[in-house]
């Protein structure tokens, strides 16, 4: 499969790299469009098939073209991929906020696949969820699959609205997970550790937490009562969230996001 990548950030690099780690599209077949001379020098350590800063008619004679842009600058790409964008050509678009509809519309082009990825795809272990239009077919939409899953895993949504709320749960979920990491680290230097300690303590401990999780035959309530011993330190802890509201504060954050997604899919 030839692939062209039009914005070739962070997570449009991180695409690339794992379709190469598994062998599923040579160097050779790769054009990635970057505008930014900056960000291009950068990736000539890539060595792509070709290298560009502009949509040119080679981009028609790729088999997938994935759109990782930002998304305030889509409009002005669109302008100019929708002059050389081919009918038998799949979109796949990893932008964030940016309809099917409206790329379909902007493109003048039915076949489009939208994923929202993140940010943990960068080291193969990032949750995608995408959802296609009707004009995607099976055969093509197994590819596209096949593709995403090079990244970490993939859930198929039939139900394109729902990605607002993948945008909000896992899109941005990991600045919630570094957000607590964060505060406690902080916790525990104001309890006299110097950082390296805290941040070696609170790492390990996320580490293996996470490792309890995916692995304990016991749901989330067995496994914090497994730790809250009653009138113990970690029951007190406990104690100390529910009267801050920690857990209302962050599903309403959640929330917000999902509206915030949903606001800007809507124009």
């Amino acid at each position: 499969m030839k692939i062209a990548i039009v914005g070739c950030g962070n997570m449009g690099m991180a695409f690339a790299r794992a379709f190469l780690k598994f062998d599923l599209v040579k160097k050779e077949d790769f054009l990635l469009v970057e505008k930014s001379a900056e960000r291009k020098e950068t990736l000539h350590s890539f060595q792509p098939g070709v290298l560009t800063g502009v949509i040119s008619p080679e981009i028609g004679t790729y088999d997938l073209v994935i759109l990782s842009v930002k998304p305030q600058d889509y409009l002005t790409v669109a302008a100019s991929l929708r002059e050389v964008i081919q009918p038998s050509q799949i979109v796949l678009s990893i932008m964030a906020g940016i309809s099917m509809q409206t790329i379909q519309e902007s493109l003048n082009h039915q076949p489009v696949v939208r994923a929202m990825p993140n940010t943990p795809a960068m080291l193969g272990m990032g949750i995608t969820a995408y959802a296609a239009s009707p004009e995607v077919e099976r055969g093509q939409l197994r590819k596209v699959e096949n593709l995403i899953n090079a990244t970490g895993r993939s859930v198929f949504l039939e139900d394109e609205g729902q990605l607002d709320a993948v945008t909000a749960l896992s899109g941005s979920g990991p600045a919630y997970f570094f957000y607590l990491v964060k505060t406690m680290i902080e916790a525990g230097r104001q309890m006299g550790f110097e950082e390296s300690v805290a941040t070696l303590l609170v790492k390990q401990t996320m580490l293996g937490s996470y490792h309890l999780i995916n692995n304990a035959d016991r749901s989330l309530d067995e496994l914090i009562k497994a730790v809250a011993s009653k009138g113990g330190t970690t029951e007190a802890a406990l104690k100390g969230f529910e009267e801050g509201k920690l857990a209302d504060a962050l599903t309403q954050g959640i929330h917000a996001a999902q509206k915030r997604a949903t606001e800007l899919s809507q124009g």
